[in-house]
């Protein structure tokens, strides 16, 4: 069971101590909550490449006083072509080892903007800690293990060549020269520089200079949803981050059990996220509109069936990731999630830099006419799917997230219930088990939403009363698959209650 940590003037929550400690020193130094999470996300990028990465996506919601979303996503090349992969017999857009799946990586222009609007240090300052650890090295975590090994074998993949045990060194200098260079000359540093240039080169054809110039990082407005008397808010499509809301706004008004242990409680919120994302294929694009209205959740609130498990393929009506939050002393919330998809992304590698690059791009769609059909300038449909809580008259309750594909909107769904509904302690809500509607590479879970199973996480007890109502359930063990989520409550009085998922075993929530 993880233990809730408390601080008084801040708190930094994400899945390696390492970086947890490079936020809480620029908060130390007088930072805002946007340099604390800056300075943690880009430890990430050298220490966990199996999860994030400079070649990956970013999205962000910041609370100061109001709340604000911001989308770091990439677009695909202007040499996308989606005919061109339909002539090679392909339906789906390639999984790994192919650079059309490499929309251009938003995490860098989403650094650049939350540091433009919110940033109080210089950037060279918050990405000091981040540039010694790639330059100097640092201990491979168990968790990179098992990619690291794959990585290694692939072109550009020789940082990781000799990764064989947990502790050993690491070193990637071509990421500390990635990181210098923004430090030093911005956006242009990343890509219209080293990085840049050879992305540009080893994509013959997927992208044009144009490509590198236009910014991928946009402020929009963020979504929201009323549940258990709060308002939950979360970014805008691409981001499936409407799943969360709409299966919120479902189970705030199902007649939930008096705790979460009765399989009562996991049917009606698997439920209710199959209610709110069995039509995600056909409905989440960037340009997807009025997905949260109130006649909208209450017809999808009428397929739930509290005694029995319910066919949902009708239509609709007019990894790998990780997570981070940060608050700092002035109340400034920032909760932030960086992504490669999966894993260490395409398993493709920028040869200078030796950037590992991500492969967001197999949320596009290779139908003909499809809103998400894979072209030039796109944003692929994204799992990422940021959240924050805000109390009825607008100050800041919580920031929190995970990693985990297309069970982010899932797993966010059994926590936030748990924190607002039951009134559980941050440790008690981001320890306990958990369950997820069951998909193989953590992108395919609404192919078929009437056959998927549900996944439980051993130490519950509800499998056999999910079997009876009608779910197919498969246990797994404790931590497989299940997402790292992190959260940070800010209670009335004032104090930060903290937590990180243990399932990541060297997260960390350190407070000030």
């Amino acid at each position: 069971m993880q233990n809730t940590r408390y601080a008084r003037t801040g708190m930094v929550c994400s899945v390696d101590h390492l970086a947890s400690a490079a936020g809480i020193a620029m908060l130390d130094r007088g930072g805002s909550a946007a340099d604390a999470a800056i300075a943690t996300n880009a430890v990430l990028t050298v220490t966990a490449p199996h999860m994030c990465g400079m070649g990956g996506d970013l999205f962000a919601l910041v609370h100061d006083g109001r709340v604000s979303a911001l989308n770091a996503s990439g677009r695909a090349g202007s040499g996308a072509d989606a005919g061109r992969l339909r002539a090679e017999g392909r339906t789906r857009m390639p999984h790994l080892h192919d650079i059309r799946s490499v929309p251009v990586p938003g995490c860098v222009d989403g650094w650049i903007a939350l540091h433009g609007r919110y940033g109080r240090l210089p950037p060279a300052d918050v990405l000091a800690p981040a540039i010694r650890l790639a330059k100097d090295g640092f201990p491979a975590s168990p968790l990179m293990l098992q990619g690291a090994k794959a990585a290694a074998t692939r072109p550009g993949g020789g940082d990781f060549a000799g990764v064989t045990a947990e502790g050993d060194l690491v070193r990637r200098p071509g990421v500390g020269r990635a990181l210098e260079a923004i430090a030093g000359s911005g956006r242009d540093g990343f890509y219209l520089g080293e990085f840049g240039q050879g992305l540009l080169e080893m994509g013959a054809g997927e992208y044009t200079a144009a490509d590198f110039e236009r910014v991928n990082a946009d402020w929009v407005d963020p979504l929201r949803v009323r549940a258990f008397g709060h308002d939950v808010w979360s970014a805008p499509p691409n981001s499936q981050g409407y799943l969360l809301l709409l299966a919120l706004g479902i189970a705030d008004g199902l007649d939930l059990p008096s705790a979460p242990a009765r399989s009562a409680w996991a049917h009606l919120l698997a439920e209710a996220a199959r209610a709110a994302g069995h039509d995600r294929l056909a409905v989440l694009h960037e340009d997807a509109k009025d997905l949260l209205g109130e006649h909208e959740i209450a017809r999808r609130r009428a397929l739930v069936d509290p005694a029995a498990r319910r066919k949902v393929r009708v239509p609709a009506a007019d990894g790998d990731t990780t997570y981070l939050c940060a608050v700092d002393g002035d109340g400034m919330g920032v909760s932030l999630i960086q992504s490669n998809a999966s894993g260490f992304g395409s398993m493709v590698f920028e040869p200078r830099t030796r950037i590992n690059l991500h492969n967001r791009g197999i949320g596009f769609s290779l139908t003909p006419g499809h809103p998400a059909e894979y072209a030039p300038g796109r944003r692929p449909p994204h799992t990422l799917t940021p959240a924050l809580i805000t109390r009825p008259g607008g100050s800041l309750r919580t920031v929190v997230g995970t990693m985990g594909g297309d069970a982010q909107p899932q797993i966010l769904l059994q926590v936030i219930t748990r924190l607002l509904r039951y009134g559980e302690a941050p440790g008690t809500a981001i320890s306990a088990p958990r369950w997820k509607l069951g998909g193989t590479t953590g992108f395919d879970t609404w192919d078929a939403p009437d056959e998927m199973a549900v996944e439980v996480e051993a130490g519950t007890a509800w499998g056999d009363g999910l079997a009876a109502l009608g779910h197919p359930v498969v246990e797994r063990p404790y931590g497989t698959g299940f997402g790292h989520a992190h959260l940070i409550d800010v209670r009335p009085d004032g104090v930060l209650a903290g937590a990180a998922d243990p399932r990541s075993i060297i997260g960390a929530a350190i407070g000030r």
